[in-house]
């Protein structure tokens, strides 16, 4: 069989928009596949060719000279890649242009990612499964902010990632900067308790009837929370793969991971988190269609902890896009 011709998508409009244009300069370099890139703008006007590669060396990119829909040659192509962390390229959008195309694409469905983008609907579907997840109550905008729990609590947009628009609350009077934060971002809010000592735990998860869930790592920081610059300042997070646990909590850890996954609904990769309470309870947190995909970030390196390096992790994913 020819190998497949690959397009790699990334940028977009979100506020994840550098971090994606990172995680497109790992995978553009490793690609076992001839691979070209195109980089969706700020302003969601597209960059192709030498324009594209000059946009990501650059680490970002305002506006570019094609509206959408931009002059690919869609008949190229054998698989989109889609690196598009956040709203409109993580929750389903791009994936419904993918499916009108009838182009083959890395990563989840429509369905998929459009509940697994929204922190609300992600943990609705999977509670009904029998998945463990915090308490949760969600606020829009003009409603009032009826939380059945005490402080501290965190303020999150359902629609985001990269823990943009997120704060931790100690004080229920701080509740409203909060979420008026978190508006800017998404017109639906999510609260949810503090776990104060909680292990933060990630499981990288590939397939799709059958799937494989990788080994567990571990995120420790000093600050607050894990927030946008502790995750993409270096030096500001530690990441321990595999992480220091018992193997009946591995286990159980990636058992869970795949049962999300699949209440979901998703296909062909994504990362689980989860919280480890210090009574060794375990909560679901989020699942992440588009995870982070420089060679240092966690979900490849989960996989390299697990037998499988970067350029063969791309190798996969591409595979499993074609066989769907």
């Amino acid at each position: 069989m020819t190998e497949p011709r690959v397009l790699l998508i990334a940028g977009g409009r979100s506020g994840e928009h550098e971090v994606s244009l990172k995680s497109a300069e790992g995978v553009l370099a490793a690609s076992p596949f001839a691979t070209d890139l195109a980089v969706i703008a700020r302003d969601g006007r597209w960059l192709l060719g030498e324009a594209a590669l000059a946009a990501m060396r650059a680490g970002r990119a305002e506006t570019g000279p094609h509206p959408f829909p931009p002059p690919v040659e869609w008949s190229a192509y054998q698989v989109a890649f889609p690196l598009l962390h956040g709203r409109y390229g993580e929750d389903g959008t791009i994936q419904g242009f993918f499916e009108m195309l009838g182009l083959p694409y890395v990563g989840a469905g429509v369905a998929a990612s459009a509940v697994a983008m929204d922190k609300d609907l992600t943990k609705r579907v999977v509670r009904a499964e029998g998945v463990p997840v915090l308490p949760w109550a969600v606020v829009r905008p003009g409603e009032p902010p009826l939380v059945p729990f005490d402080p501290p609590y965190f303020v999150k947009p359902a629609n985001t990632g990269s823990s943009l628009g997120v704060a931790r609350v100690e004080r229920a009077l701080d509740l409203e900067a909060a979420l008026a934060e978190a508006f800017r971002y998404d017109d639906k809010a999510v609260v949810e308790p503090a776990l104060t000592g909680a292990r933060e735990l990630e499981v990288g998860l590939i397939g799709g009837r059958r799937v494989e869930a990788s080994v567990v790592g571990e995120i420790r920081y000093r600050a607050a929370f894990y927030d946008y610059r502790t995750k993409y300042t270096p030096g500001a997070a530690e990441l321990d793969i595999p992480a220091s646990l018992d193997p009946g909590t591995q286990e159980t850890l990636q058992e869970t991971a795949v049962k999300a996954y699949r209440a979901l609904g998703v296909s062909g990769y994504a990362r689980a988190d989860f919280f480890l309470a210090e009574d060794g309870e375990l909560y679901f947190n989020e699942i992440n269609t588009i995870p982070g995909f420089t060679p240092t970030s966690m979900f490849p390196r989960l996989w390299l902890a697990s037998g499988l390096d970067y350029p063969g992790l791309i190798r996969r994913l591409v595979e499993l896009a074609l066989a769907r």
